[in-house]
């Protein structure tokens, strides 16, 4: 059974000076420790805020804090592929959808993408607002699901902004339903791979690129292409997702490519 795991913003367990001493947790992890009824003894996977990882033994719980000991420090995990999605906004609590489960799948990080045809207009406040409340909701699914880290979601950005961002990657990879059906995502990772002579997958930083609810311009889509080093545009199949769908499938195929989510691995 897996651990119930927690990443601490401010504190670096090597550097405590007691073998018992208290998780500082934030007020909203705290809560969530609170609901989990957590006992003595009973084991719990900590991420601190040097990135290393523990396992910590419960010894009691202090006003709803949880005072621990260090059982073990885990092993460095081993590197793995990044991928980036780049999400275009989406109305409602799609966006919320949609870093949810594409944390719970292993994404690295987010940048949600201000668009042409994006039906949500965020002003300054109102896009702060919206990407703490994204940056809550990735650390939340990340506990969640065992993630090794919590994906980083960036400011929202205007296409340039995001190209600049992306512009690096061994893979821009533009999910355009325009995109010939033979416009496969294998073979996009493996030409970008090939072109940055990429030779280990475990380095391979990918970039996801799905549009709002009225898709990507045609303008937007040559934009990002032509803009990055290795940009491709690539289909997901005759049929038609919704943004907050395509936001989970395509980079659910690409980590599956890149031997993320079982043994297919890519060439």
């Amino acid at each position: 059974m897996s651990l119930h795991r927690f990443f601490l913003d401010n504190q670096v367990l090597a550097a405590e000076t007691n073998e018992v001493f208290p998780l500082r947790l934030a007020p909203g992890d705290a809560k969530h420790a609170r609901v989990l009824r957590l006992t003595p003894g009973e084991h719990v996977a900590v991420v601190d805020a040097a990135s290393d990882y523990f396992e910590c033994e419960i010894v009691r719980i202090d006003d709803a804090i949880p005072i621990v000991r260090i059982a073990r420090r885990e092993d460095a995990k081993v590197s793995r592929p990044q991928v980036i999605l780049v999400q275009g906004l989406a109305k409602g609590d799609k966006m919320d959808s949609v870093v949810r489960h594409a944390t719970e799948l292993g994404v690295a990080a987010f940048v949600p993408l201000a668009c042409e045809r994006a039906i949500v207009k965020l002003d300054a406040k109102k896009a702060a607002s919206r990407r703490e409340r994204w940056q809550t909701i990735a650390k939340s699914a990340a506990m969640q699901s065992g993630q090794p880290f919590v994906p980083d979601v960036a400011p929202v950005a205007t296409l340039d902004q995001a190209i600049e961002l992306i512009c690096e990657a061994t893979a821009v990879l533009v999910c355009w339903e325009e995109a010939p059906g033979s416009a496969a995502i294998d073979e996009a990772l493996w030409e970008g791979m090939k072109r940055c002579a990429c030779s280990q997958v475990a380095d391979a930083r990918v970039a996801v690129v799905v549009g709002p609810e009225g898709g990507l311009a045609d303008r937007e889509v040559s934009r990002i292409v032509e803009g990055v080093k290795r940009g491709f545009t690539v289909s997901l199949g005759p049929s038609i997702l919704r943004t907050e769908t395509a936001g989970v499938v395509a980079p659910a195929l690409v980590l599956y490519e890149l031997g993320c989510l079982g043994a297919r691995g890519i060439r």
